[in-house]
């Protein structure tokens, strides 16, 4: 369902955006290459004091490339839960109207997979946005849950060891990467301000995300070489042996296998 969301979401005119918490990152020397005058390496020193933590709460939309990211120092349900409400609504806010008869791609029974879905629709509006993260408790609270579903966003969460599916986590590491590596922060409030320039410098100029490209390909690839066995969900990589089978012919009364 995640990855019908990445394909056709936008074309059925839905946003699609993906969430995550990034970090925590510690306001310590970060290993890694940085730009330096020739000659005069970057310098690190092998005592530091920690200077505590920060994470980054991040909403990725792969169609524009656009980031909504906030640094804090802490990612708890207070401070997740009343910052996602509020850039979920000024998303909304951009998106156009949902007509009251929804099409086929707004309905809620269209991405969830659960039984009862078809009575969805009766109860909440169209589909406006889809979220993707991941199935922390704190994203399967009843209060953000039940908002959502008020507000027309409807939730697609990863599956346990299926982080490969949310594409924020690909854009939080190149975020991380440019803001932090070969440097030295001192404290939380550090990292936060180099976190969040870092974002603003990236949605200058965004760069849209695609789903597929080779690992996808060698996917489809290895499901096409696989030979179902009926029965059960069991599959063979290669042709089963073909082995002889004895043929029983009547001889005088008697059989007689050949």
């Amino acid at each position: 369902m995640i990855e019908r969301a990445y394909r056709v979401g936008e074309a059925l005119g839905i946003e699609v955006w993906c969430q995550d918490e990034a970090g925590p990152y510690q306001a310590i020397p970060q290993p890694g290459p940085s730009w330096r005058p020739e000659g005069d390496p970057a310098h690190q020193p092998h005592e530091y004091a920690r200077g505590g933590t920060a994470k980054l709460l991040t909403l990725f939309r792969p169609a524009t490339g656009e980031v909504r990211a906030q640094a804090v120092e802490h990612a708890t349900n207070a401070v997740l839960h009343p910052w996602l409400r509020a850039e979920l609504t000024a998303i909304l806010a951009g998106c156009p109207a949902a007509d009251a008869a929804a099409p086929e791609g707004r309905r809620w029974m269209d991405w969830d997979w659960h039984d009862g879905a078809e009575g969805l629709d009766a109860h909440l509006p169209p589909i406006r946005a889809l979220l993707i993260w991941d199935n922390l408790a704190g994203h399967c609270s009843p209060g953000i849950v039940q908002w959502c579903a008020e507000h027309g966003v409807c939730l697609l969460y990863t599956p346990l060891g299926g982080s490969w599916l949310n594409m924020a986590e690909s854009i939080q590491r190149i975020l991380v990467r440019r803001a932090l590596v070969g440097q030295h922060p001192t404290s939380a409030q550090q990292v936060m301000a180099w976190l969040e320039e870092t974002v603003a410098g990236w949605n200058r100029a965004p760069t849209p995300f695609e789903w597929g490209g080779k690992r996808a390909a060698r996917r489809q690839r290895a499901r096409e070489r696989r030979r179902a066995l009926g029965g059960s969900g069991a599959c063979s990589r290669r042709p089963l042996a073909r082995r002889h089978r004895p043929s029983i012919r009547p001889t005088n009364g008697y059989a007689h296998a050949n």
